[in-house]
């Protein structure tokens, strides 16, 4: 087509304008454009025909069993639209692969946080190190339209406090039914609903290590089943975190445990709300609180806190573990209790927290009852630009 417009063009210049030309120039316009347009289909009809073509050979490569191979791209421009993508073998709508890894460095009295002294007599002091404190991957996705799920596994369990916990095992492993957000369903191994801090995701909690009263005195991850949502989510939308709610039942014997040591269950609630959501001293402001309730029934040598020490020792003021004496007949219980609360007035963060539990016999002469309590208070600032936070905890 451009060799004819030039032609028509050097026709003109050589004064043969007498002779009147079959097509006119707004005429040649028009043509030239219709062929674009049918180039241009063209082209798009191709590319769908390719993507049709790699659709079945997945199809077919699935039918048979095999992984389909990598597509090799014809051109530039399909290499660019090319997603990336996680392939799933069942009916889930969707797949994610994540994961993170979080170090950490501890000097001077590294294990004090722990309550674990260098000059103890009782317990096997923490020297200063630098180790991987997690290192995990996990799926996430949905299915059948109704369903979400998480499957993580923890590389570095061993983190020398947690002496049931050794190399690679399973974290969350869980199903979730979302179809009315007033009444989840979640089965499966995950944290028990109890501690704002605990609750707080790994990747979201300001410093790298949970306080001492938060890993001694919370269930964290058990395996059960809990009821949870927001009930005011359609009724109220523009009060949906007014009220927030979880109740559960489990096991009771941690994570990656699949008997239960004495036949009872655990069972854990939370509540919490968000009374104010808006502006303070002219920066954006939340206020949140909460309170948290749990019982449990101990069998005979169980542990009671598997991620923290219960036990004070007056002599170094260190803290020990705490367990049900292994004789016939022991048993015990636990109630615990904690409130808790987060304002956030812009860079500003305030976190407070007062945890209680209170270990009984179930036979008097078993060992003697006891209440283990704690708090902590932490603040953060934001500095300008939003890129370094200076935090602190008591």
């Amino acid at each position: 087509m451009a060799t004819c417009l030039w032609w028509f063009a050097q026709f003109n210049a050589f004064g043969q304008a007498a002779e009147t030309p079959s097509v006119s120039p707004e005429r040649f316009q028009e043509l030239e454009k219709a062929v674009q347009a049918i180039q241009r289909e063209n082209q798009e009809l191709r590319q769908v025909n390719g993507q049709l073509r790699k659709r079945v050979e997945e199809l077919e490569h699935q039918r048979a069993g095999v992984q389909p191979a990598a597509a090799v791209p014809t051109n530039a421009a399909s290499a660019e639209s090319k997603p990336n993508f996680v392939l799933p073998s069942g009916k889930e709508a969707h797949l994610k692969l994540g994961g993170y890894v979080q170090l950490s460095g501890e000097f001077g009295d590294a294990g004090s946080m722990f309550g674990v002294f260098p000059d103890s007599k009782v317990v096997t002091p923490i020297h200063q190190r630098i180790f991987l404190r997690r290192a995990r991957v996990n799926v996430t996705g949905d299915f059948l339209e109704n369903f979400d799920f998480k499957v993580e596994g923890d590389f570095e369990n061993g983190d020398g406090i947690s002496g049931n916990r050794t190399g690679f095992s399973a974290s969350d492993i869980f199903l979730n039914w979302h179809l009315f957000p007033e009444a989840n369903i979640k089965a499966g191994q995950y944290k028990a609903p109890f501690g704002v801090e605990q609750t707080t995701p790994d990747t979201a909690i300001l410093t790298i290590e949970r306080s001492q009263p938060t890993g001694a005195l919370t269930p964290e991850r058990q395996i059960g089943v809990q009821l949870w949502g927001t009930p005011l989510v359609n009724l109220w939308p523009e009060q949906k975190d007014l009220i927030e709610y979880a109740v559960g039942v489990f096991n009771g014997n941690n994570r990656n445990t699949q008997l239960n040591d004495d036949g009872h269950f655990m069972y854990v609630g939370r509540i919490a709300s968000t009374p104010f959501a808006g502006e303070l001293f002219g920066q954006d402001a939340k206020w949140k609180i909460g309170a948290d309730g749990a019982y449990s029934r101990y069998g005979a040598g169980t542990r009671v806190s598997q991620t923290g020490n219960l036990n004070f020792n007056a002599g170094d003021g260190s803290l020990s573990a705490f367990s049900v004496p292994a004789a016939a007949g022991s048993a015990g219980k636990s109630t615990s209790w904690a409130v808790n609360q987060s304002l956030t007035v812009g860079p500003v963060d305030l976190i407070a927290e007062y945890l209680e539990e209170k270990v009984e016999p179930l036979n008097a002469a078993a060992f003697t009852r006891f209440t283990a309590n704690g708090y902590y208070v932490l603040g953060c600032y934001y500095f300008p630009g939003r890129k370094f936070q200076l935090v602190g905890e008591y």
